[in-house]
């Protein structure tokens, strides 16, 4: 973790109390997507309560190119260039088909107009990007992570 980013952490774990911060094991920084664009707006999206979700493809989890979220994990949330604007924790990890995912978790991913005929759109469009990179195809039947999370640190508290 780069030294700002764990600067912002410590200054969150510092408010809590020793049972609080002993609760807590998992830590990592990292900005959502994968542009500066959409990066930056997820960042605003999170930091005001808004995007409580996220997901990505189960294949970077098997490959093990990522590791697999767990709750209680606390993720300090970045921009693109890796400015802390909230930290979260991992409340809730699900795996579901791209086919399956509901029109609720597409409102928890506050993108778009968060609905799922948007969510389908924009991340059958990612995900085949993805899987085009990769060589594998894009499916209806491909397995999601899906992740929901709550603002711990930053604009969306109190």
């Amino acid at each position: 973790m780069e030294k700002r980013t764990q600067n912002y952490l410590n200054e969150y774990l510092a408010t809590l109390t020793d049972s609080e911060r002993k609760g807590y094991t998992s830590f990592s920084a990292d900005y959502f997507c994968a542009d500066e664009i959409n990066a930056n707006l997820c960042a605003d999206l999170i930091s005001k309560g808004i995007k409580t979700a996220t997901c990505s493809m189960k294949y970077w989890y098997d490959s093990g190119e990522e590791v697999m979220p767990q709750t209680g994990h606390l993720l300090v949330v970045t921009d693109w260039h890796g400015e802390p604007t909230s930290i979260v924790e991992i409340t809730a990890v699900s795996e579901c088909k791209y086919s399956d995912v509901t029109a609720e978790f597409a409102y928890a991913e506050g993108e778009g107009d968060q609905t799922l005929d948007w969510w389908r759109a924009a991340h059958w469009d990612f995900f085949a990007r993805e899987c085009n990179e990769i060589k594998i195809e894009a499916n209806e039947d491909m397995v999601l992570v899906l992740e929901h999370f709550q603002v711990v640190h930053g604009a969306a508290v109190g």
